[in-house]
């Protein structure tokens, strides 16, 4: 089968009722987010990063898969699919996509604060104070804050580059590194952009952009390809 890599963001979670990554004002979700997504934050109240974690896990518990979820697991029956996503959800996997990279990490992870190898599921939504990874340091959450490299771009890069087909769904293609994926996908690939508001696509070729949020706009990208699909 074809590989269909897929870039996702916050748009397509945000369907889902998960908020997306910040306000204009630099808060998120009422928290400074200097003061709950880098590691100064951490060092300075670890307690309130913990809390807003665990807040945002809770919320991702309560919701469900989007129709632009669902149609990227549909894609596998056809495809050979990889998701490389800037979200920290669980929607992707709850939809049935299987092979899903978390390029910023898992908000159902945690890890230890001086091993970063040390990494644990969290069953729950809750992590706290006190809860240690086996070399006794307490657990963080195994998110890549502002300031901490992206261990899995060099892999993202390397499966864009492979990419018989592209597709981008919910972000707005600013936020890098993962904005550069494109420029990695084979000139003759055929890519997809699919957001409310598209980015400047002109510098891009063998492009289509679909102005629409992810749950319609991925009915149209299905539509589209279910021409070479035999």
């Amino acid at each position: 089968m074809k590989n269909l890599v897929v870039l996702s963001g916050a748009g397509i979670s945000a369907e889902s009722g998960i908020p997306t990554f910040r306000d204009a004002d630099g808060l998120w979700e009422g928290y400074d987010v200097m003061d709950v997504a880098t590691p100064e934050g951490w060092q300075r109240n670890p307690a309130r990063v913990l809390e807003f974690y665990n807040q945002r896990r809770k919320r991702a518990l309560e919701v469900k898969p989007n129709r632009g979820h669902e149609v990227l697991a549909e894609l596998e029956k056809h495809f050979d699919v990889t998701i490389v996503t800037q979200n920290v959800d669980n929607l992707h996997e709850r939809a049935g996509s299987t092979h899903v990279i978390h390029l910023h990490g898992s908000l159902f992870e945690s890890r230890s604060s001086i091993d970063e190898s040390l990494v644990y599921p969290i069953d729950g939504w809750e992590l706290n104070l006190g809860e240690r990874c086996a070399k006794g340091s307490q657990l963080r959450p195994n998110i890549v804050w502002f300031g901490e490299m992206v261990p899995l771009m060099d892999v993202a890069a390397q499966l864009a580059s492979s990419a018989d087909v592209f597709v981008v769904v919910g972000t707005s293609m600013v936020v890098y590194p993962a904005a550069g994926l494109i420029d990695y996908v084979p000139i003759d690939t055929p890519k997809y952009v699919v957001d409310p508001k598209l980015p400047n696509l002109f510098h891009i070729p063998n492009v289509v952009g679909i102005e629409k949020k992810a749950s319609i706009g991925m009915e149209e990208v299905l539509a589209a390809l279910a021409a070479n699909i035999s």
